[in-house]
């Protein structure tokens, strides 16, 4: 262990972690160490000829939600779909900050040689991006956040996590099964289908009746997100500048993204460009063609 001044610092600590604590009043550290991220890999890194792009999900989602967007680019970019922490195959952590993920997402640049990359998040995950963005700014080329913007939001979702852990999956025999329990509590089918994409079948012993019989279980970490959910409603990046290239795009139909919110995130991403595309909140799958278009206009390649 080491001490600065009052404080004690593990020795795993990252030098950008010891740093974000120097000014910070004495206390003791408990310091978490980056996870290892579950990621997947499109596109050839030999053949590449500009950074990597990574691409990090929203809430209740996974890397699997960037499939078509993540095949195009493939063609012209190593494509790295991530899956954050709590969330698809990564590792499971009672704690979920935006300085930890932003850690994650450099120990997973770190493991893959990545010196710089192309950063694109969506919802949850372009805040991820935003805090690596101005945590990181050094491996970072460029940054695309969609349909996100600076500031708190209202709680939107606990009433879904609710939800979904009063399901009692052991009663469940099917995807049909869990859909009808949530539809009371979650009434938009299309909602409904995409938080079941977190639903997968594991093989428990229930008894010495039925060994090995096959149990629905939620991949994801609810109970984690629902703790830690009030923390990922807050600002990101409130105190801090961002100079290199940066997109926002935003679904005209979303509240996600107003006209007073382009203004603040104008006077802390000092170069940043806007787009606006006819959607709601999920703007590369409600319109893939126009998304891919306007991502490829600002990477400057990948049309």
């Amino acid at each position: 262990m080491t001490r600065v001044g009052n404080s004690v610092i593990h020795p795993a600590v990252l030098p950008s972690t010891i740093a974000r604590h120097l000014n910070s009043p004495p206390t003791s550290i408990f310091y978490n160490p980056p996870m290892q991220l579950h990621y997947q890999i499109l596109g050839d890194k030999t053949s590449a000829q500009t950074q990597p792009l990574i691409l990090l999900h929203g809430l209740f989602g996974s890397g699997d939600n960037w499939g078509t967007v993540a095949k195009h680019f493939s063609q012209h970019y190593q494509v790295i779909s991530v899956d954050l922490r709590n969330h698809g195959r990564s590792p499971h952590s009672d704690s979920q900050t935006y300085t930890e993920m932003a850690d994650d997402l450099l120990k997973l640049c770190d493991t893959l040689g990545l010196d710089s990359i192309h950063l694109l998040g969506h919802s949850l995950g372009g805040k991820v991006a935003m805090q690596f963005a101005t945590q990181f700014p050094d491996r970072l080329e460029k940054l695309i956040v969609v349909d996100m913007a600076i500031r708190s939001y209202p709680d939107a979702y606990t009433h879904m996590i609710d939800a979904m852990m009063a399901v009692d999956l052991s009663t469940m025999q099917s995807r049909g099964d869990v859909d009808k329990a949530l539809i009371s509590k979650i009434p938009h089918a299309m909602v409904r289908q995409f938080l079941l994409m977190n639903l997968i079948k594991s093989d428990v012993n229930h008894t010495e009746r039925d060994v090995n019989k096959t149990a629905l279980t939620w991949r994801i970490n609810l109970a984690a997100l629902k703790a830690n959910y009030p923390s990922l409603l807050q600002a990101v990046c409130e105190n801090v500048h961002y100079e290199k290239p940066s997109l926002f795009i935003r679904g005209e139909r979303s509240d996600y993204v107003q006209d007073r919110d382009i203004e603040h995130i104008k006077t802390h991403f000092i170069n940043a460009q806007f787009a606006s595309l006819p959607t709601n909140h999920w703007v590369h799958a409600e319109q893939p063609q126009a998304f891919i278009e306007v991502v490829a206009d600002f990477l400057g390649s990948g049309k």
